[in-house]
């Protein structure tokens, strides 16, 4: 896998530091200069550490006189667009909805109706449809997504997913660099697994439904792996 980007890995030094109580909030950061002196990194990544930490509400700038510590309110989740801005983070967060989604998708098996698996099969054709035009799929994908959670009978599985869509990274963005015949490829494959999927849920088999989406967010996973390192420079 890709390594992290130095951002990130000072944005999380920069956590673990306000967590230890090393620092509390009302307390003013180094410096940018100290913190590329302390860190050994650039100002830019110092910037973009800041600018993360700002967005997820840790920090605060102040014109004229710093950054300043200001911590979100306890226990608050948080998954900013910022972290989603580096691809490594992107697998990472794959693998949370992998953890989430694998699940969900035994218990809409377990609990789906029959008009469940009619809109299921709807938003497939529709991503088919859409894809086929040249126009973006996200919107029907997450749909699709979200009517699985719906089908689990449990309405935190509907409003967790509801926060990972405002999250995801359109899957089209992160195969831009395929020709079209892989591209093509790609859409099949994804086609087939959700066609595998839904036919498990409709057989009301928890465990393929499991396996299905299991494989379906592995695929994923390796698919913008694969393209991180087709984008790492040759040493």
């Amino acid at each position: 896998m890709a390594r992290r980007t130095l951002a990130a890995e000072l944005v999380d030094e920069l956590r673990t530091r306000i967590g230890a109580g090393a620092l509390v909030p009302g307390d003013q950061i180094p410096t940018e200069k100290d913190l590329v002196n302390t860190y050994g990194v650039s100002r830019t990544v110092v910037r973009e550490a800041i600018a993360r930490l700002t967005a997820e509400g840790f920090l605060e700038p102040k014109q004229g006189l710093g950054v300043f510590i200001t911590m979100p309110p306890p226990m608050a989740f948080q998954v900013t667009h910022t972290e989603l801005e580096d691809l490594v983070e992107v697998i990472r967060f794959l693998e949370l909805r992998q953890a989430v989604e694998v699940e969900m998708a035994g218990l809409a098996a377990l609990r789906r109706s029959d008009e469940d698996v009619v809109a299921m099969r709807a938003c497939v054709e529709q991503i088919g449809r859409e894809f086929a035009a040249g126009q973006s799929t996200t919107e029907a994908d997450e749909a699709l997504h979200a009517l699985i959670a719906k089908a689990s009978g449990n309405q935190y599985f509907v409003r967790f997913i509801e926060f990972l869509e405002l999250r995801m990274v359109p899957r089209r963005n992160l195969v831009t660099d395929l020709d079209g015949a892989a591209l093509a490829a790609y859409h099949k494959q994804v086609d087939a697994e959700h066609v595998a999927l839904i036919d498990a849920i409709e057989r009301k088999d928890c465990e393929a439904a499991r396996n299905c989406a299991r494989q379906h967010l592995e695929n994923a996973r390796r698919l913008l792996e694969e393209f991180i390192a087709r984008r790492q420079p040759e040493k």
